[in-house]
């Protein structure tokens, strides 16, 4: 599954021309590309999805999707080890034979 998911910026950077961040989704860190909110500052809450911050949140809002999202074990479908995830859902990942 792939979801926009809520995060925090902690840091902003530009980094061979791309604005960059490093955003803390219910504490699993990630590097995010700024480049169509480039002007994000650190501490607001945006909107991720596959790399790319997309939209601002209001902080509210981005708390209680990630607490949605935790309760419903979703972060750590979307952040979590594969192979941990795979072994309590009693199943394999992908390319685990290999």
């Amino acid at each position: 599954m792939c979801l926009a998911v809520p995060g925090r910026v902690l840091s902003t950077a530009e980094v061979d021309g791309t604005v960059m961040a490093e955003v803390d989704f219910g504490g699993v860190c990630k590097e995010v590309c700024l480049q169509y909110i480039p002007d994000v500052a650190v501490g607001e809450y945006v909107i991720v999805h596959v790399g790319f911050a997309i939209q601002r949140l209001d902080e509210r809002s981005a708390l209680d999707t990630l607490a949605d999202f935790e309760r419903l074990g979703i972060l750590a479908e979307e952040f979590g080890d594969d192979f941990e995830y795979a072994a309590r859902q009693g199943a394999s990942p992908e390319g685990a034979d290999r």
